[in-house]
């Protein structure tokens, strides 16, 4: 078996996160410690504990995030499971996955996306741009219809890629509420709009470019020791250099996850492990390739299962 490892981006956190996996293992409780100790606040019981309101501010969801699949990543490294081919992760997930391949530190990986998440958050005023699901309807047809809609006083785009038939598009409110009907008649099932605090991975992101890669400048970012597939062109750079430039684009590029599940698959994985809250990318994964199984390991129960089958 040929594996290799993602790991999820915001809209994973749940009040609870990571909370009996602390309970069960003491090496969660150790990785939760050192994040609150790299933060200067108290991560560790916002994510057990909530509330909800303060946990879903993206400058504290990413760190939430981050921090959770950090913990299940040692989990498995500390019971000798073998290292991935490669590994990717969704938007947020890819400073993840950069932890797991040796490229960035934990702590400062949490830093910079504590900053990360605040640069988005102050980017666009409240309520001015949003994001929705668009479900049933070829991704294509999705980015055609919103090239054709928008323009710079109405902006609306592909953002993320999910799976051949989920694409979530972004923007600015009214744009993306005006699209909703025109994807509907052109064949979509359904249109969510997303309970979003705003609208990411889309033009309206720009100012955050200069603002994070002042960030990256001040951190280390190694060669990685495995592949790490990135979302903007779906590709593995062996360069810390790249990797930043990467992960600047990344901010206002469409996550190109359905690129990306294909990039593991063709570099010799057989199975994946998701790694962190939630099971979303499995789901994603069953909708691109069903021969490509996933295992999600992201709370106590699973866990301890799976290094039992392991063992």
């Amino acid at each position: 078996m040929t594996r290799a490892w993602i790991f999820p981006g915001q809209g994973a956190q749940f009040v609870g996160m990571a909370a009996d996996l602390a309970e069960r293992f003491a090496g969660v409780r150790d990785t939760l410690a050192e994040a609150d100790e790299a933060l200067g606040f108290n991560l560790s019981s916002l994510m057990a504990e909530g509330p909800i309101e303060k946990l879903t501010l993206t400058t504290h969801t990413q760190p939430a995030v981050l921090a959770h699949s950090v913990a299940v990543l040692r989990l498995l490294r500390s019971a000798g499971v073998d290292e991935p081919v490669a590994v990717a992760g969704h938007s947020l997930g890819e400073y993840s996955a950069l932890v797991c391949a040796g490229s960035l530190s934990f702590g400062d990986a949490l830093r910079v996306v504590q900053q990360r998440g605040r640069f988005m958050q102050e980017a666009v005023p409240a309520g001015l741009g949003t994001m929705a699901a668009v479900i049933g309807l070829e991704s294509q047809r999705v980015s055609e219809i919103c090239e054709q809609l928008s323009n710079d006083e109405a902006l609306v785009c592909a953002a993320n890629f999910n799976d051949p038939v989920q694409t979530v598009i972004a923007g600015h409110t009214a744009a993306v509420e005006a699209a909703i009907p025109v994807l509907k008649e052109a064949g979509a099932r359904r249109v969510l709009l997303l309970p979003v605090s705003a609208p990411f991975h889309c033009a309206l992101m720009s100012p955050v470019q200069k603002r994070l890669d002042a960030e990256l400048q001040a951190v280390k970012i190694s060669d990685p020791e495995f592949p790490v597939i990135g979302n903007v062109d779906a590709l593995a750079h062996s360069q810390g250099t790249h990797i930043r430039h990467r992960l600047v684009e990344q901010v206002c590029a469409p996550v190109r996850w359905v690129d990306c599940i294909r990039a593991l698959r063709d570099a010799g994985a057989t199975e994946l492990l998701e790694l962190g809250p939630g099971r979303a990318l499995a789901g994603m994964v069953r909708r691109i390739d069903k021969a490509l199984p996933t295992i999600s390991l992201g709370d106590a129960d699973q866990l301890t299962a799976f290094l039992e089958s392991s063992s």
